[in-house]
């Protein structure tokens, strides 16, 4: 959560800006001490008993995401702001390991264009490839990936009697 909270403040984007944080069914998480949790295991042992499983612990984590111009928990967001969200995190973990790495990660956006309006779709061509990632993008209409212009290479995969065939798709010939 820091991490990305660090990746996020100052970034030059398109995509709205998300304050994160850790709740783990007791609360926020974050600056909770090893004695916390061992004492929250303890008080819950009964209960776990009870339900036949543990019912406190790490594996009970939720991130929570809240839209931080608007002050407003994700879950109430529209889909695009949902989706504009999710890529401001994708991005912002991109830079982040570009950092760490000195090299930018393979990306995989599967329908990442979904939801998006042209401008939101150019803005985010953008940002990938200013950060000189290698992403490989999926989606179900060509013209979706318009806006990335000679900045792209496609392919087009057909389905021919149960065998997938890929093909290089020109420019002109997107369909």
């Amino acid at each position: 959560v820091l991490r990305l909270s660090k990746a996020m403040e100052g970034a030059q984007t398109s995509f709205p800006r998300a304050d994160l944080s850790i709740e783990d069914g007791c609360g926020s998480a974050e600056g909770r001490e090893p004695a916390d949790l061992a004492a929250a295991f303890e008080d819950s042992r009964g209960q776990d008993l009870r339900a036949g499983r543990s019912l406190v612990g790490p594996h009970r984590a939720d991130l929570k995401v809240i839209y931080a111009a608007k002050k407003t928990d994700a879950k109430q967001c529209s889909t695009g702001e949902q989706k504009a969200l999710l890529l401001s995190l994708i991005l912002a973990n991109a830079r982040a390991l570009a950092e760490d790495f000195g090299a930018a990660p393979i990306m995989l956006l599967d329908e990442v264009a979904a939801h998006l309006d042209a401008d939101r779709r150019a803005a985010l061509y953008d940002e990938i490839c200013a950060l000189g990632a290698q992403a490989w993008m999926t989606g179900t209409e060509a013209e979706l990936f318009n806006e990335l212009g000679a900045r792209v290479q496609r392919f087009q995969i057909r389905e021919n009697e149960g065998v997938s065939h890929v093909e290089e798709v020109s420019d002109g010939a997107q369909g």
